[in-house]
């Protein structure tokens, strides 16, 4: 890669080149993470060996386990960072949460997502940006459409895809009875044009409204709001919140390429995983986690096994462990 980057002609296909430089910066920036670890770890070696023969005092030994804790923390990034094998787990992805069976249960439920996954894209140092939402007929969200920019942000949230269910007593019940809501998350990475993926004109039915929101600025006269329609997938996709009706195409064509690259890739995993006998689908209809507030606390993944009973830490973001599970898994 590196002998191919040094080529007279490498920037003539400009797209790329840049992909390809894109790529390589990401193994730099492993490999450099795994030799400054390997330096680490040699010097706390020589640490320990110094404090044997000197006899440490507390102080000492406090400094070895300090660094002990720092040197194994940043291991676990790294080793974690190794999981994120597929083509595009490098990208910034799109996120979408569809409300489901439940009614405005349901729609309470997909905010509560939304703030769950937002907590969590703040935590791992992620920025965000909603592209469209559809508010619900009470309260919460009918569906939130939003975009995600941070290191390997599909890679991580790719784990996310397919149906939450919430258990608990509904606050919208006069009985206080307890009710069971779902939930579904959609991904895609945000990717450069590749010319496996092809779109045609003639596919696209495109569909112009006026967008919607509690008022202001984002509450437009004319129809600026764009829904696009890709017939052969059934993909559909839309954007209200940029500034012009043409900004919101161009945002809603990305959000389509990149539905139809995760489809393509998603195709690929089935493939391989019926080669090796297995079947792993993660779509609607797929319940892949439980979050249940009443009669006991416990959020549990139904794909690893993995479990925590803090269900107000999960909401509250705390969700890197489902994922590292899942990556170690899948």
């Amino acid at each position: 890669m590196r002998a191919e980057q040094e080529s007279p002609d490498f920037y003539k296909d400009q797209d790329r080149a840049q992909k390809i430089s894109k790529n390589l910066r990401i193994l730099e920036i492993k490999l450099e993470s795994y030799t400054s670890l390997e330096k680490r770890a040699g010097e706390l070696d020589e640490l320990i060996a110094l404090a044997e023969e000197e006899s440490a005092d507390g102080g000492f030994v406090a400094e070895i386990r300090t660094e002990y804790t720092s040197l194994k923390a940043d291991a676990g990034r790294l080793n974690l960072a190794t999981l994120l094998k597929g083509e595009y787990d490098s990208c910034d992805a799109i996120m979408s949460l569809n409300s489901g069976a439940g009614g405005t249960e349901a729609q309470d439920w997909t905010q509560m997502l939304f703030r769950m996954y937002s907590r969590y894209i703040e935590q791992k140092g992620f920025s965000m940006r909603v592209l469209d939402a559809l508010e619900g007929d009470a309260v919460g969200y009918k569906s939130i459409t939003f975009e995600v920019k941070g290191d390997n942000a599909y890679g991580f949230l790719k784990a996310e895809k397919g149906v939450h269910r919430l258990v608990r007593i509904s606050p919208f019940d006069s009985a206080a009875r307890r009710h069971t809501s779902f939930a579904a998350a959609e991904i895609s990475p945000i990717i450069d044009k590749d010319e496996k993926i092809v779109i045609r004109n003639e596919d696209l039915k495109i569909d112009t409204y006026r967008a919607g929101g509690a008022g202001g600025q984002h509450v437009n006269k004319t129809e600026s709001a764009i829904r696009i329609t890709h017939i052969p997938s059934g993909i559909v996709v839309a954007c209200q919140n940029e500034r012009s009706q043409i900004q919101n195409r161009e945002t809603a064509m990305k959000m389509l390429y990149s539905r139809l690259a995760e489809l393509k890739e998603r195709e690929l995993a089935e493939k391989a995983s019926e080669i090796k006998g297995e079947l792993k689908r993660i779509e609607w209809g797929s319940q892949i986690r439980s979050y249940v507030f009443m009669p006991y606390t416990l959020v549990k993944d139904h794909r690893t096994g993995y479990e925590n009973g803090d269900v107000h830490g999960v909401m509250d973001g705390d969700i890197n462990d489902f994922i590292t599970e899942f990556l170690r898994k899948a």
